[in-house]
């Protein structure tokens, strides 16, 4: 397993526009953050991914990848499916 910072090491943003879905865009983000918390929601996938280019902490943590899979977030159910 490798851990990174995604603070100094974000995904790219190639990396999210392949992993996150035009209509469910909004479950890729932390929106627990007080950075979120000061924005409007984003309306569109560009603009959110726009958003955790800038701010890295928006993007919803852990990301676990394996292989071909990859899940944003703490899910066991997911996490288990893999």
């Amino acid at each position: 397993m490798v851990e990174l910072d995604i603070n100094r090491e974000p995904p790219s943003r190639e990396f999210l526009e392949k992993h996150i879905g035009a209509d469910d865009f909004l479950d890729y983000v932390s929106t627990r953050s007080p950075v979120w918390k000061e924005r409007a929601l984003p309306k569109s996938k560009k603009e959110a991914i726009d958003l955790m280019m800038q701010n890295p902490n928006l993007i919803r943590r852990p990301i676990l990848i394996k292989g071909s899979k990859v899940v944003f977030g703490f899910d066991k159910e997911k996490y288990a499916k893999l």
